[in-house]
């Protein structure tokens, strides 16, 4: 009798799906035989590596065989020097390493939330949310949208007794969606000290002058709200997405927490001195977020050059909405060699979210999108 490991896993487990990626470009090679493909799935950034980090990287190869600095102290260091001003200050305590911003998104909610507790975050926002909240055996309390974004107050109002934990992205993926100081400060100023309240800002420096137009930025906020955590990644506007590297700001007490349960050497060496470099080249993110303003530019006005509606973004990408089923459009798109990301799984499957890329990149999109509608998508 063969043995089903299936039913042998944790309840929460046994009805995951498994997180689905935008589709590799190695993939769809080996499946259409095609070449010149443009990727514009993930919200990589399209620039690549600069070259402060590949210097880095290559200086760091001749210690590929020793272990890592399991505490990550230069980039800690690092981190602590960019992140402090004039009016707050963040220390090595502060800071909590991950295998890209992920990883300590799930550190957060593995160290804080048991079976039956509750975890709040909204409707079309990041699918790490919910897979982690059910792998645990936690109560998942969605919060139905308000403008495709976070109904801030709505989630403060469905805390309860048994709320541990609260995920809310800004910008929100996949909508691009954000919110400001003064939302922000009403909201977070309802959440009882007990329930820890992540700010996912993955896309942080994307936006000019920081999120939505007066200058939000969560780490402000760390010495009068003990119970914040604020998450952020090299993956996206540092260009680092393969390296996998990211981290969170907190209060000590809860960053000592957050080391008990970090896996050991949980971040590379290459991806500890690409960081450390990245964090030095404010060339290479001014030029990241030149390339994005342009390029959102690019695929907004060719959205409504087509006719399409999309929701407005303060992220690497834009998700559009079609207004009928876009599966078969994504697929069409596959066989013109351009990937984008069907975003069905978030419950939205009218809409297809697409990458900011190069111009070029973006330009093939938009015309492989509009033979894609003229013969019927």
């Amino acid at each position: 009798m063969t043995c089903d490991y299936i039913s042998l896993a944790n309840k929460g487990v046994q009805s995951l799906s498994p997180y689905q990626p935008g589709k590799p470009i190695e993939e769809l090679e080996r499946e259409l035989g095609i070449s010149h493909i443009v990727k514009l799935a993930s919200n990589e950034n399209p620039l690549g590596l600069g070259e402060k980090v590949q210097q880095a990287i290559q200086a760091s190869l001749a210690d590929i065989g020793r272990y890592p600095d399991g505490n990550g102290f230069t980039l800690k260091e690092a981190l602590a020097t960019h992140l402090s001003s004039a009016s707050q200050s963040i220390s090595l305590d502060n800071i909590t390493l991950g295998n890209g911003s992920n990883d300590v998104l799930e550190l957060i909610a593995r160290a804080y939330v048991s079976v039956g507790d509750e975890v709040i975050f909204s409707e079309y926002t990041f699918a790490v949310y919910p897979i982690v909240t059910q792998a645990i055996g936690a109560t998942a309390v969605v919060i139905k949208a308000k403008d495709w974004g976070h109904d801030l107050k709505a989630i403060a109002n469905a805390i309860t007794d048994k709320t541990k934990l609260i995920f809310i992205a800004n910008p929100n993926n996949p909508t691009g969606t954000s919110f400001g100081v003064a939302e922000w400060e009403s909201f977070i100023q309802q959440v009882p000290e007990n329930v820890i309240v992540v700010l996912d800002e993955a896309y942080f420096e994307y936006v000019s002058g920081g999120i939505g137009t007066d200058g939000l930025d969560g780490t402000a906020y760390l010495k009068q709200y003990k119970n914040l955590v604020i998450t952020r990644t090299f993956s996206k506007a540092y260009g680092l997405a393969s390296l996998r590297v990211g981290y969170s700001v907190s209060d000590p007490s809860i960053a000592n927490v957050l080391n008990r349960v970090r896996q050991p050497f949980n971040v590379n060496s290459m991806a500890l001195v690409a960081a450390t470099a990245a964090l030095s080249d404010g060339d290479y993110l001014e030029k990241s977020r030149q390339v994005n303003r342009e390029g959102m530019q690019q695929l907004t006005q060719g959205f409504a050059r087509l006719g399409l509606e999309f929701i407005p973004s303060s992220g690497n990408f834009v998700t559009v909405n079609f207004k009928k089923e876009a599966m078969p459009i994504f697929e069409s798109l596959l066989k013109q060699g351009v990937i984008v990301r069907p975003v069905a799984n978030y419950g939205m499957p009218t809409f297809l979210r697409v990458s900011i890329g190069l111009a070029e990149g973006n330009a093939k999109f938009l015309e492989a999108l509009s033979a894609v509608l003229a013969n019927g998508g």
